[in-house]
């Protein structure tokens, strides 16, 4: 009989223990999204001004967290000596701002279920991605419980049973497919290549470099994206207006922006110690951990489309696990250094 190989999908309790974090943090993060919008779904604050101080957040967490052991000249050091590496994380940067602000377009163009039953796109792209970038050929068990995956997420989203008129996924449940597919379409793009690029990165480039001053570098680079975003829109005077950052400050949006803000430091130590396609299998139970978190607390009806897709997710996530995909970063003496610290933890 075969068995779940647990010591394979999670090396150690930290690595256990940031999968379950990365989960509930995004789960609490639509939650907190939620209860931060407008009666009518709308926003009340402007939503760039938020991704951009999000980012500064990011920052200052992940330079408190290198300065708690080393000092401050250090990190400047890091920074000029790893140039090279703080080029590089241009283009994931570049991917996360788009996918950001994105993420927010398409919530306001496509109702919750179209929005992220297309989203789940992203599973086949990973491991295509993953297949290319690391040159590492799935096998086809890998394959199914991919497959097997997608189908459990767009079982979620089908309903077998007359609509609720008082339901509000069933709102909008027309598609749009000319600007808003498209924009869907790039997000789910950016979140491929930016995960799977930016994992190449931790792993590789960046493998003799220091967690935090990644981070760093990631977080440097998606602020100037921003601004750089916000000079061509023509937003960058209407974002840093009183009344704008009036709105920013009322403690639902402060809530966003912190628990945003601890998913980019939990996501770097997610891709640090585990992989791209695990955090895929993540994304796909917080799917379902909403669901029954809206039952509890919202009182939204658990139909039999969310019981299949709980039981189709659960076989996926099994077959997975019989044959992880294990990508290692390169060994250094700083990257044994660095297990050490997160055994440590």
């Amino acid at each position: 009989m075969t068995y779940l190989s647990l010591n394979e999908l999670f090396p150690s309790k930290l690595s256990l223990f940031i999968f379950i974090g990365y989960i509930l943090l995004f789960v609490n993060q639509g939650l907190l999204v939620t209860a931060s919008q407008k009666s009518d779904n709308k926003y009340d604050y402007n939503i760039v001004t938020v991704v951009l101080l999000t980012e500064v957040l990011k920052l200052i967490a992940s330079s408190i967290l290198y300065c708690k052991d080393f000092p401050v000249k250090s990190l400047v050091i890091d920074v000029v000596k790893n140039k090279t590496v703080l080029l590089l994380y241009f283009i994931p940067a570049f991917l996360y701002c788009l996918y950001n602000n994105l993420s927010f377009i398409n919530l306001s163009t496509f109702d919750p279920t179209t929005y992220y039953l297309l989203l789940q796109l992203r599973v086949v792209v990973t491991g295509i991605l993953f297949q290319i970038i690391f040159k590492k050929t799935l096998s086809k068990k890998q394959w199914l419980s991919l497959f097997i995956l997608t189908l459990g997420c767009m079982l979620k989203q089908i309903n077998f049973t007359e609509p609720d008129k008082n339901d509000i996924s069933t709102k909008s449940g027309s598609m749009d497919y000319g600007i808003s597919a498209i924009f869907i379409f790039v997000q789910i793009i950016c979140s491929c290549l930016a995960g799977v690029y930016n994992e190449y990165l931790l792993k590789n480039q960046g493998a003799d470099v220091n967690i935090y001053v990644q981070n760093v570098f990631m977080y440097l680079d998606s602020i100037i994206c921003n601004v750089i975003l916000l000079t061509i829109t023509g937003g960058i005077l209407d974002a840093f207006t009183y009344k704008s950052i009036t709105k920013v400050l009322h403690y639902k949006v402060l809530l966003v922006m912190c628990n945003n803000a601890a998913i980019g430091i939990v996501t770097s130590f997610f891709l640090k110690t585990l992989n791209s396609i695990l955090k895929t299998f993540a994304s796909a139970l917080e799917l379902v951990l909403t669901a029954v978190l809206s039952y509890i607390f919202f009182s939204i009806p658990i139909y039999l489309n969310t019981v299949l897709a709980i039981l189709t997710v659960m076989f996926a996530i099994y077959l997975y696990s019989q044959n992880p995909v294990n990508n290692a970063q390169k060994n250094s003496s700083k990257s044994v250094e660095q297990k050490q610290l997160l055994e440590e933890v």
